[in-house]
């Protein structure tokens, strides 16, 4: 029978759809219960290739857990809350040239089709029912359809409402200004979720030192940015783009000189701001302004360099702390006509020289008494193009934190290390009205509709994560985590410290409305941190009208009778479900949803739930590369799981996917990889079919040592397998299960007679178990072959354990000595380059024997085995000899363990080579003599015998 996936795969999922096979329902008789979660998809675009990994790694582990006897549920559903879906749809209805060739040409979206998208609904159904659900069919995906659902679905959103009224009402909702993300063009805050760029990017509040400027007999707060604020004592200039667009304001009464769009931020950082002026940066340009700590007069000079749209559009220059400022004055110095250009005296700039604030700490003594100086000389800069400047920066602003000490003039903070007293020198800086606050972002961030997103000061409704007794809840979630890998328990902590309050409502976009004013929408991150519970009652919930899914209908759900004045029965119902399946076991999910989905998930629950419903388990997978580059729909560079399962079969997709990397590892799709692999898989069926249609005899025969040794290696690999399926190892436990046990069965090949009866049978047990293993990986394969070999679906045969009959070390060993007697051969023949008629094996003497017991006994103290040896009148007359093999063996023995080298001393090496003798006469067609070093009737005619020591066989070739 050939190989074809296509028509193989297109029978079991028929077989699986019609039977209903992955529906679960609670089971008192099941062994255990088992839930397990992915991130539901968002479809604002196909399903490719690195969707296809993220639920089939999932899947894996849940077919495992079925196998292990697990009543298990995986459900899934679809996120459609916010704006990305309505932005898209947008971009269609106007035609745009980018959006039709996303659609067309990577989402193969026919023409005809297009006008089917052009509702958010119909955009979010297309792409859930044409490349999610069926690209997730395709894939064999185990999962329960009853349960799926939309985030715009009613019931879910009744279920969200009473999420959101009794986190208000326990006080975990507060209602005023806070900083947010905000879209300059869609006019809302925005989320992770939302953005296009700077996704990564974090709140930064920058300290604004209120350098003054006469402009025309009018006092002018020229604000600059700074993270630095302690670094004031240290400004010699200040510089501007003389090109931008800069504005004079009044700002909460006082006149400001600052960019165009820092005004913009200003005022939506809720500061009364109104546009007097207009004017170009030139006209700073050669002024002096105030430093209000130190009362210096610096100049203004011009700079390509600033980005006006960074801050407030004018930045203070440190140049004895700040490589880049450093550096920059230098080449301000130099560049004498482009000052001249403005009027001002090349002479006055190039008096300018660096003022020293602090003193490092360093017991290298790397930086001198301007540190930039040294700094940029030490790594050889000399433009501000070289790469290098940024490190070197970087490098020393770390150095000055933590080990500079400030200098005399800081007064009461003279002498302090910056980090134990910046936060309190720029508090007491704004105090005194020297210094004033504004909020930035560590990078660029831009909506995915386009728009600039900007910090903001919004009064809205935000969850308290910054609420101590909270955090502590989280942190307590976190510490009860199988949190896999191990570090990023770390992470979950990391996160919950620093995460403040969170605006959880949007102006406008799909989702639930909050409850107690419909003019807002909750936003995507916030309306799913707890949407696994509704995963356990949502298909029952379909016989529930939605007016009857009330605040008391959910309490008496997830509470319990006592919640509620009058207990729905229904509800009450609905909770022993629940009750049955929650906690979630295992949540798989991405390493970029650690700061928010993964963290919020952990305080919801937390919250809301008794310890007892806590989350198990969390593990991360990392990120899908396409021939070495990220994958990008909006560039057509990924690759559709339908056009794949069509060119190679969904088995072929699954097992690349899970075998390339572990699960929190980045992996890199490559079809020449891919095709690797399914050619492996055909052999692997090829073969199979050859077992199936001999399969030897029902009743074990006797078995050879050969045998034994290939069933003791199964062995050994069940074991490795499910130790690394517990961990989640996917990788591990496939390569262990397919690539690891084809060596051995290679190695088994070349040594037996597959005429054998017991052959037959070896190989008919180790493809049983080994298709058993395999099932969660390449289910339609596997299911196949294990039902034409036994009449059962391997996924319904259990889990293989161990079998202690054959695990066998002695075996194992003495096919290793073999194995490795066959290399060093081979390895003889090709240095020598030569066809030997004769192989002459020579085993070590008894007398080498003993003293490798002394070893074991022992361990590697030389002199131990010394002094043990040499009492014995026999070892102590051979002298050097001893001395000699006592080096070698305890070189050879170190670091081998225990068991291994008691084995050791079971085995008979002499009967072994003689039992592999006919195997090496075959191997390297040539006659085959096994000797014993002090036999009498040796023959070496090469003196080789003397070189032979226990496990290392001398060798001879004729």
């Amino acid at each position: 029978m050939d190989y074809d996936p296509q028509e193989l795969e297109a029978r079991w999922r028929e077989r699986w759809s019609e039977s209903g096979r992955y529906e679960a329902d609670p089971d008192a008789d099941a062994d255990d219960a088992t839930f397990v979660t992915v991130p539901y998809p968002y479809p604002s675009g196909g399903m490719h290739i690195g969707h296809a990994r993220t639920y089939t790694v999932p899947d894996v582990y849940a077919r495992y857990r079925r196998q292990q006897g697990d009543n298990v549920l995986f459900p899934i559903a679809w996120h459609v809350t916010g704006t990305p879906i309505i932005g898209a749809v947008e971009r269609l209805k106007k035609g745009e040239e980018k959006q039709l060739s996303v659609l067309k040409d990577t989402y193969n979206v026919s023409e005809d089709t297009l006008s089917d998208l052009e509702t958010p609904m119909g955009w979010a159904r297309y792409f859930i029912e044409e490349h999610y659900k069926k690209g997730m069919q395709s894939l064999g995906l185990s999962v329960d359809w009853r349960r799926e659902f939309t985030t715009n679905d009613e019931r879910y959103s009744k279920f969200i409402e009473w999420q959101y009224r009794t986190l208000r009402e326990r006080g975990r909702l507060e209602k005023g200004l806070h900083p947010v993300k905000f879209c300059t063009n869609e006019e809302q805050p925005v989320t992770t979720h939302d953005l296009l760029e700077g996704e990564e990017a974090e709140f930064q509040e920058y300290t604004l030192v209120r350098f003054g400027w006469e402009r025309d007999g009018e006092s002018v707060v020229v604000p600059m940015a700074t993270l630095r604020p302690e670094t004031v004592h240290g400004v010699t200039n200040a510089y501007i783009d003389p090109e931008a667009t800069y504005v004079v304001a009044d700002v909460e009464g006082e006149t400001w000189f600052v960019s165009e769009y820092a005004a913009a931020k200003l005022e939506y950082q809720a500061h009364d701001v109104e546009i007097l002026e207009t004017v170009e940066g030139s006209e700073l340009v050669g002024q002096f302004v105030e430093n209000p700590v130190t009362g210096d007069e610096v100049p203004v000079l011009p700079a390509g360099f600033v980005d006006a749209d960074n801050a407030t559009g004018v930045v203070m220059s440190v140049p004895a702390h700040s490589p880049d400022d450093y550096v920059a004055l230098q080449e301000a110095k130099a560049d004498t006509d482009y000052l001249e250009s403005f009027g001002i005296d090349p002479a006055d700039v190039d008096a300018i020289e660096p003022i020293p604030i602090l003193d490092i700490d360093s017991e290298d003594d790397e930086y001198g008494e301007i540190p930039a100086k040294s700094a940029v000389e030490n790594a050889g800069i000399e433009s501000s193009d070289d790469p290098a400047l940024e490190k070197a920066t970087k490098d020393l602003y770390n150095k000055e934190f933590h080990a500079g000490r400030l200098k005399e003039f800081y007064g009461d903070y003279a002498g302090a290390i910056v980090e134990e007293v910046r936060d309190d020198y720029k508090a007491d800086g704004i105090d005194a009205g020297q210094f004033d606050v504004m909020q930035e972002f560590s990078e660029e961030v831009v909506c995915r509709c386009g728009g600039d997103v900007v910090v903001a000061e919004q009064d809205t409704w935000f969850l308290s994560y910054d609420d101590p007794d909270w955090k502590q809840l989280a942190h307590d979630v976190a510490d009860g985590l199988d949190a896999i890998p191990d570090n990023t328990r770390d992470e979950y902590h990391h996160t919950i410290d620093w995460l403040n309050g969170w605006p959880c409502i949007r102006n406008y976009g799909l989702g639930t409305r909050l409850p107690w004013d419909d003019q807002f929408v909750i936003e995507p991150l916030s309306d799913s941190t707890i949407y696994m519970a509704y995963y356990t009652i949502a298909h029952r919930l379909q016989d529930i009208p939605t007016e009857e899914l009330t605040q008391d209908f959910f309490d008496t759900l997830f509470y319990g009778p006592e919640a509620a004045d009058e207990a729905d029965e229904r509800a009450l119902e609905l909770r022993d479900e629940w009750d049955y399946w929650y906690p979630v076991d295992y949540r798989f999910s991405a390493n970029d949803l650690i700061t928010n989905h993964l963290t919020f998930y952990q305080f919801h629950h937390g919250e809301l739930f008794d310890q007892a419903q806590w989350p198990q388990g969390i593990v991360i997978m990392g990120m899908g590369l396409l021939e070495g580059e990220k994958m990008s729909s909006s560039k057509g560079h990924v690759v559709l799981p339908g056009e794949a399962i069509s060119e190679y079969g969904a088995d072929t997709v699954r097992f690349f996917l899970l075998n390339s990397a572990e699960p929190w590892q980045d992996y890199d799709w490559r079809d020449d990889l891919v095709g690797s692999v399914h050619n492996q898989l055909e052999r692997f069926w090829n073969r199979a079919q050859e077992i199936i249609a001999d399969p030897g005899p029902e009743d074990r025969p006797e078995l050879e040592t050969i045998d034994r040794w290939l069933l003791s290696k199964l062995q050994d690999t069940v074991r490795d397998v499910t130790d690394a399926m517990d961990e989640s190892e996917t990788r591990s436990a496939s390569q262990a299960a397919f690539y690891n046990f084809e060596e051995d069965l290679r190695w088994y090949r070349r040594r037996t007679d597959f005429d054998r009866p017991a052959a037959k049978w070896t190989l008919r047990t180790v493809l049983e178990t080994r298709l058993r293993l395999l099932a969660p990986f390449v289910p339609f394969m596997t299911n196949e072959l294990h039902e034409q070999l036994t009449g059962t679906p391997a996924e319904d045969a259990p889990w293989p354990e161990p079998d202690t009959e054959f695990d066998d070390e002695t075996v194992e060993l003495e096919e290793r000595q073999v194995e490795r007697l066959t290399e060093d051969i081979r390895d003889i023949i090709d240095v020598t380059d030569s066809d030997p008629e004769t192989l002459r094996v020579y085993v070590a003497a008894d007398w080498k024997r003993d003293v490798f017991e002394t070893v074991v006994d022992q361990g590697d103290n030389v002199g131990a085995i010394m002094g043990q040896v040499m009492q014995d009148p026999d070892l102590r007359e051979k002298g050097n000899a001893v001395n000699d093999l006592v080096q070698d063996l305890v070189s050879q023995t170190r670091g081998q363990d225990e068991t291994t080298l008691h084995a050791q001393l079971e085995l008979d090496e002499a009967t072994t080579y003689e039992r592999a003798a006919d195997f090496l006469a075959r191997e390297f067609d040539a006659d085959v003599e096994v000797y014993v070093e002090d036999d009498d009737d040796i023959v070496d005619p090469a003196d080789r015998a003397s070189k032979a020591i226990p496990f290392r066989p001398a060798v001879h070739l004729e």
